[in-house]
Formats: structure tokens, sequence, C-alpha cells
């Protein structure tokens, strides 16, 4: 019997439905996975905060670096102020500055700033930042950090200008730190840590 030349019935013409046979081989749609694509905008940020410093960073930057569109900044953290603070709040705290006269602490604290350079934490001691909610945030975290802890050890030792104190050893730990990284003075640059770091302690003494 000849068959039928009419169309077919619909059932047969449908598509095949999605990972059906017809479906391997060809990619499934990706799926955005907003997670991650804030992890990669907040490591990208810190990166280039650390580099660049905040002003001279720019949304657009951090997307490049991240690979994801820089309007999710605002979308995930509400903008480039926000994304600095939560930058801020996700660094490791094992590396954070806490009581500089701790021999081991102040080791590891110029081993990390030869090998990545000071973040924004260090830099906003000598270098204020032009968005004030972003120097406010640096400068919270700096107190938090390295200012506070010294004020509380000299106020123990009735240290009669703790604070002042407090705030001159962080500049000329930072200072050291920044001027080392920069090499304009050569011998600072050049210097072996173990060679150094006795001298920094001796600095804070």
């Amino acid at each position: 019997m000849t068959e039928p030349t009419g169309p077919r019935p619909a059932a047969e013409t449908a598509p095949p439905a999605a990972g059906g046979p017809a479906a391997e081989g060809r990619p499934a749609p990706r799926r955005r996975d907003a997670a991650a694509s804030r992890e990669r905008l907040l490591r990208a940020a810190g990166e280039l905060f650390g580099e660049r410093g905040y002003d001279r960073t720019t949304a657009r930057d951090i997307g490049e670096r991240a690979g994801v569109d820089p309007a999710m900044i605002a979308r995930y953290f509400g903008g480039k102020a926000l994304l600095f603070v939560a930058v801020l709040r996700a660094e490791d705290r094992s590396e954070s500055f806490a009581d500089l006269f701790d021999a081991d602490r102040l080791a590891g604290l110029v081993a990390r700033f030869d090998r990545q350079g000071p973040g924004p934490v260090a830099q906003v001691a000598v270098r204020p930042y032009e968005d004030p909610d972003a120097h406010a945030a640096a400068a919270a975290e700096l107190d938090r950090r390295v200012v506070g802890p010294l004020r509380e050890r000299f106020a123990q030792e009735d240290e009669e200008q703790a604070a002042l104190r407090a705030e001159l050893l962080t500049a000329a730990f930072v200072g050291v730190v920044l001027a080392r990284r920069a090499g304009t003075l050569p011998h600072l640059a050049a210097a072996d840590r173990d060679e150094l770091l006795p001298l920094i302690r001796r600095l804070l003494d």
C-alpha cells in the first residue's frame, strides 16, 4: 500500500525534548552562577585596590579582570564603595596586623608586603581616598587592626600619650613598607628581611 503523502502527525514533527537524544553533544545553556560571579568580582577588586588604590580603580577595571559585567557590582554589592568595604571584610583575619611588637607577626607582615604590596588598609594611613565612604571604611579597619591594639597596649603600660604613640608607630611602619616597595631608597629596597626586621623592631621600640 502506498504511504500517505499528507502532513505527518504533529507528535512526530515536534522537536525532541531538551536532554533527549537530539540534544546530546550540544552544550547545555550556561546557568548564571551569582555566587561565583560575586566571588570573582571580590577577588579582582581586592587585587586592583591593592595594586592601584581605590581611586585609580574603576568598576570597568574590576569587571574586566573578573570577566563579569561591571553592572553586576551595583547588583551584588551596591556600588564600588560597598564592594571596597566587602573586600576589607573578606581579608583573611590571620593576615591582619594585630600586635606589631609580636616578632612572628611582624615578620609575617613584612613578608606579606614584600610579596603583594601594602593593601588598602595600610595605604589609607598616608594616602587619603577621594571617596569619603571608602576612606572611612579603610580608616576604621586601620584603627581596628593596627592603631587600636597598639593604643590598648600603651594604655595598659600607663603611657601618657598612648593614642599619639600608637598612631606614630603605625605611620612609621607603613612608611617603611611603602618606601621599601617603591624602591626609591635602594638600600631599604634591597635589604634582606632578616637584616631589616631587627631594625624595624628597634624603630618601634
